[in-house]
């Protein structure tokens, strides 16, 4: 229960913001969490990307203004942060699909949306294989690419890094040099909150990296690893249950170190896989 009440605090937070800054890294440290960690916890539980929600709360807020008040447009636009009148134009149409001038005829529709508040919801519908397991820090090499600091701009970078290096490839080669546990390839998201974000496609190994390829050392720590199989897309749901099912009743939370996919056999209809999820015990 303290891990969503944490996250209803972080909620709070951001209520008391929406007309200033919101410190993404203060919300992690509300929930005890990276920041990173804050956004994929948030996304899989509010069905929404974090800054797709302030957007609209933010929109929500505007739009009451702008029916209840003769304040200009403009300041209601800088109130919520916007110093372009164009960027509040979209962000509101986008939002309530009419402009914000339009907004004041009386009669019109818009849209609200209100503040939602995370409690605990048991399913249970289906089992979830996973083990917990200590492991050393262990050396990864393979290719990376810098990751946006707001998780859903990386919705393209991370596809389209796989894409390629299923073209030109890097996969084979990563396989040949592949030595250590876990056997398989890695999607590593590397998001520390001192370092530059990093996704890895790579390989546990302890040979020397090849020409055009990095290494990289994914700390000690305990894991959480679940097992799946299936098409490679339902990595994806099983990430969310993980996070959405698994974690709040599970005694631990996120620890400090990468979130680690392995991908144990290459058939995209019938693949097999692991999610590795970085914790620590909760102190009673």
């Amino acid at each position: 229960m303290e891990w969503i009440e944490r996250l209803n605090s972080a909620i709070n937070y951001i209520e008391e913001n929406l007309t200033k800054d919101i410190d993404y890294d203060r919300l992690a440290r509300i929930a005890y969490c990276s920041t990173y960690h804050f956004q994929r916890m948030f996304s899989y539980m509010a069905g929404v990307p974090l800054s797709e929600y302030i957007r609209k709360r933010r929109m929500s807020l505007a739009a009451a203004d702008i029916q209840g008040s003769t304040e200009k447009i403009l300041d209601i636009a800088l109130k919520y942060g916007y110093d372009s009148p164009t960027a509040f134009n979209r962000a509101f149409q986008n939002i309530h699909g009419i402009s914000p001038s339009q907004a004041r005829a009386e009669g019109i529709n818009l849209k609200a949306y209100p503040p939602i508040s995370f409690k605990i919801s048991i399913k249970g519908e289906a089992e979830m294989i996973y083990r917990i397991e200590k492991k050393e820090e262990f050396k990864i090499i393979g290719i990376s690419e810098p990751l946006y600091k707001e998780l859903e701009k990386n919705f393209e970078v991370v596809p389209q890094m796989w894409q390629k290096a299923a073209m030109n490839g890097t996969i084979p080669t990563l396989a040949s040099i592949m030595n250590s546990q876990p056997m398989g390839i890695l999607g590593v998201s590397a998001c520390n909150d001192a370092e530059q974000w990093k996704y890895y496609i790579s390989v546990a190994s302890t040979f020397p990296a090849p020409e055009g390829f990095e290494e990289y050392t994914i700390p000690a720590a305990t894991w959480a690893i679940f097992s799946g199989e299936g098409q490679s897309f339902s990595i994806q749901e099983l990430e969310k249950r993980i996070i959405t099912e698994w974690l709040p009743t599970s005694g631990y939370e996120y620890g400090n170190a990468p979130d680690i996919e392995v991908y144990l056999s290459p058939d995209s209809e019938n693949a097999k896989y692991e999610v590795w999820i970085p914790v620590i015990k909760k102190e009673l």
